[in-house]
């Protein structure tokens, strides 16, 4: 039997530990020569500080609420917001509650 070409998670969430106060998580979830998945979790009032991605990423936030900075924007992100990213951008995230969060970073070669 050959294996297969496709990749299936039946639940991301599972894929991450019990987040301890104060902390953020972080585990891969795929990675080849075009994508890069990871998926976050963070405490409350936790932040990832402002910063750049060398590739364009998108965001999904899976639980939680969330301030997001995108450039000079400040939003409300919540369970189900989605959010596009060009390479470079400055970006910041800030847990109003406990947060899960799935990057997808596009690799360009």
């Amino acid at each position: 039997m050959s294996e297969p070409i496709y990749g299936v998670v039946e639940n991301l969430a599972g894929l991450l530990p019990d987040i301890p106060a104060e902390s953020i998580v972080s585990r891969k979830v795929y990675s080849d020569d075009l994508l890069k998945v990871t998926l976050f979790g963070f405490a409350a009032g936790e932040e990832l500080s402002e910063h750049t991605a060398a590739f364009p990423a998108t965001l999904h936030f899976l639980s939680g609420e969330a301030t997001l900075t995108l450039g000079e924007d400040t939003m409300e992100a919540q369970a189900g917001t989605w959010v596009q990213m060009p390479a470079h951008l400055p970006h910041s995230v800030l847990a109003k509650t406990a947060v899960t969060l799935l990057l997808t970073l596009t690799v360009s070669k």
